[in-house]
């Protein structure tokens, strides 16, 4: 297989050629984004737009605010709950009826809980019965609320990030065990509740073989990247590399996995059975930094040609090109990086900086850059663009924003 047909299979998987609703977005378009990425990873940062709002944009397009909250964090009779948040790749929003495939890892991860706060544990034996019966009578509640309830708590004396209070330590370890979960969330505050009040009880009843369980994980993963190395499947849901190998020996076994030779690629790569390559890749759009199509670095190098670094936690002077940078994808190739802000207060979508990708045309590259960023300050409700001086793309992407 060419490198060429694996990038277009990669993107194909990832939904990045399905047509774009013409109308309103409704949750069968959510859906429908979902059967492609699988799930949608959090994260805190919100300097621009929160990690889980970001890759339905980016491939379908101006969306209602809700879509997702509705469908994560609330429940009716005629809009039941379609995700549930779990550790799958990092935390996550996975499908309510995937929570069951994990059940493994609220094993593992309880055992591994349970050692890390041993000392915790025996100082306060009681805590965890206390803090499951507290939200089995008040959920869902937040950390906060629950500390105030149970009379206090001590700060765990880890230095300021680590500094969780005992009771946020105790919903942690329950969440990761299973035994609670994310009944909603007020602003970005996980708010907890019991699993028996959130997911519906097929789920809650479904225990699958681990074996089998992981072999669908892998499944998934396949699917949703089209091509893929056994690293690369491995770690769409952060499997251990016996668990993948295992369960990618037994997909190729059973011919859901075809093992394929991509050139250009070190590794033995997978196609799964379903995967689609499309003759061209059309369209454009800008990715947020835990886009699933480009979290795992090394794939997005292998495919792209494109060397990608999150430099959040690079000192500023230190950046090459800025906080919280957006790839932008063109006709399916990475073309530029733009850093992005979203600036409330003063009402514009800012770009600090805006970079050309080696061997693309600025002339080709700004206008749609322009028109993309255009669409996601319309998207975000702010009024403009306004784009700063770094950059070879800043000059004429601030004429043309």
């Amino acid at each position: 297989m060419s490198a060429d047909t694996a990038r277009r299979a990669a993107l194909a998987a990832q939904g990045f050629t399905d047509p774009k609703p013409r109308g309103d977005v409704d949750r069968r378009h959510l859906q429908r984004a979902l059967s492609r990425t699988k799930l949608l990873q959090l994260d805190s940062v919100n300097v621009a737009v929160r990690a889980h709002y970001m890759p339905l944009f980016s491939r379908l397009g101006s969306y209602p605010a809700d879509l997702v909250d509705t469908a994560a964090w609330s429940h009716r009779a005629r809009r039941p709950r379609l995700l549930v948040e779990y550790w799958a790749h990092e935390a996550s929003l996975i499908p309510v009826q995937d929570w069951p495939l994990l059940r493994w890892r609220m094993r593992e991860h309880g055992g591994a809980w349970r050692r890390k706060n041993r000392e915790l544990l025996e100082r306060s034996p009681q805590l965890i019965d206390d803090v499951l019966a507290a939200v089995k009578e008040l959920g869902p509640i937040g950390a906060g609320a629950l500390e105030r309830e149970l009379g206090g708590a001590k700060r765990d004396g880890r230095g300021t990030w680590w500094n969780r209070t005992e009771t946020k330590r105790a919903c942690e370890l329950l969440f990761a065990m299973g035994e609670l979960t994310t009944g909603t969330r007020r602003g970005f505050e996980r708010l907890y509740d019991l699993p028996e009040r959130v997911l519906p009880p097929d789920v809650l009843a479904h225990e699958p073989d681990d074996d089998e369980a992981i072999r669908t994980l892998v499944e998934r993963s396949a699917h949703a990247l089209g091509v893929a190395t056994e690293a690369d499947l491995r770690d769409y849901y952060r499997l251990s590399p016996a668990q993948s190998r295992q369960a990618v020996s037994e997909l190729v076994e059973c011919g859901t996995l075809e093992p394929v030779a991509v050139e250009g690629w070190k590794q033995t790569a997978y196609r799964h059975v379903d995967a689609r390559v499309p003759r061209k890749v059309t369209g454009r759009a800008l990715l947020c930094p835990f886009d699933p199509l480009i979290w795992e670095r090394s794939r997005t190098e292998r495919i792209f040609g494109f060397r990608y670094r999150i430099e959040i936690y690079v000192p500023e002077t230190q950046r090459q090109y800025g906080y919280y940078v957006f790839p932008f994808l063109l006709d399916g190739r990475l073309v530029a990086r733009v850093d992005l802000k979203a600036d409330r207060a003063g009402d514009v979508l800012r770009v600090p900086g805006a970079f050309a990708e080696p061997g693309h045309d600025a002339r080709d590259v700004v206008p749609e850059l322009a028109a993309a960023l255009g669409e996601m300050a319309d998207w975000l409700g702010l009024g403009g663009v306004v784009v700063g001086e770094r950059g070879d793309l800043a000059a004429a992407l601030g004429r043309a924003a």
